[in-house]
């Protein structure tokens, strides 16, 4: 299979090329002009062309499916090369702002929301991706294939920076090398020049990889998917708690590097009659104490069979504002995408009952 070129970093790329002041050009062409042929690249000989289509492909990925959202909402079903699919999601978080003479004073912000692998192998009780089973783990390109299709897709031009979420289907620290590189491919300044600061990994607990990841000192952010204060009801809805415990994330998470002026999020799942109430808050507060810490509240996303359910809105702003009230900084995920297939692996699961 030929190799996409959007796998390699740029050190990489010019030790394929000669001469290797090439491997900028072809970057360029890539991610600030979003060309989809080696053929457009009308700087480079054409010898080198045609060496280069022989070599490579540019994107690993092909959209067959968008749903959107009267919100703004975009999520996308991508097919990779051996006929397999995973999701992606563009978030509008700020709309564009031009004053009355058209001039643009503020300009929109976008939040991509990535899969770093096709299904999951930790198997959240919630999570409709663990319904599918697990088949493998994304490469590099595959990863980055996402955010350059959905920049070119809707218009957002290449200097626009987005931010980054490793929060779609699968766990990123168990497909760490991969994500790790796709992370380095963001941050390269000839490319799409993504900030590490405007990257977060979310990650189900896995401590040891949590370690490992602090110890690359990145600078990426840290989101921990936590959706429980004690064992007991975490194992129910994350088996993988059974091999990383609560105290074991929370004393890797205690070591990990954070810019001063960041926090590590904690997501925190509500699920009416599970987790929401003022007992589960208390012992949240006792938990996160000594960490510079912000909770972030999300309402579960409901899908048909789930034996989940949203919780009241009430009772979600009460577990808001008791844990501010105690010192840790708390917010309400503003819900997206109802109206689509919004959790992830719904539209995956949409596609495979519709076309099967």
């Amino acid at each position: 299979m030929i190799e996409p070129i959007i796998d390699l970093t740029l050190d990489e790329l010019t030790n394929t090329v000669e001469p290797k002041f090439r491997s900028k050009q072809i970057y360029n062409w890539i991610y600030n002009r979003y060309v989809d042929s080696f053929d457009d690249m009308k700087n480079l000989p054409k010898d080198m062309r045609e060496d280069l289509k022989k070599r490579y492909i540019i994107n690993p990925l092909e959209v067959v499916r968008e749903e959107i959202s009267h919100d703004g909402s975009k999520k996308y079903l991508f097919k990779t090369l051996d006929n397999l699919t995973v999701e992606t999601v563009l978030l509008p978080m700020k709309k564009e702002q031009k004053d009355e003479d058209g001039k643009v004073v503020k300009e929109a912000k976008y939040t991509i929301c990535v899969s770093s692998q096709v299904g999951c192998k930790i198997g959240c009780a919630f999570c409709l991706t663990a319904k599918g089973g697990f088949k493998r783990d994304l490469s590099a390109g595959e990863i980055v294939a996402q955010v350059l299709t959905l920049k070119k897709l809707n218009n957002i031009e290449a200097n626009k920076r987005v931010n980054i979420v490793y929060m779609g289907m699968g766990e990123p620290l168990d497909n760490l090398d991969n994500v790790v590189k796709a992370i380095k491919i963001f941050n390269e300044k000839d490319g799409m020049s993504i900030g590490m600061r405007r990257q977060t990994i979310s990650t189900s607990g896995l401590s040891s990889q949590i370690k490992k990841l602090g110890e690359l000192n990145l600078g990426v952010l840290l989101a921990i998917s936590l959706h429980a204060v004690d064992d007991e009801l975490r194992e129910k809805l994350m088996p993988i708690n059974r091999a990383y415990n609560i105290k074991s994330i929370i004393k890797a998470v205690k070591e990990f590097p954070i810019d001063q002026r960041k926090r590590v999020l904690f997501e925190y799942l509500i699920m009416k009659d599970l987790n929401d109430d003022i007992s589960s808050a208390k012992k949240l507060v006792k938990l996160l104490h000594g960490i510079k810490a912000k909770v972030n509240l999300i309402y579960f996303n409901p899908y048909p069979n789930s034996p989940f359910k949203r919780p009241n809105e009430k009772d979600v702003i009460f577990f808001k504002d008791y844990l501010n009230k105690h010192g840790i900084i708390c917010t309400i995920r503003q819900s997206k995408g109802l109206d689509i297939s919004a959790a992830c692996g719904q539209l995956k699961e949409k596609d495979k009952n519709e076309y099967s």
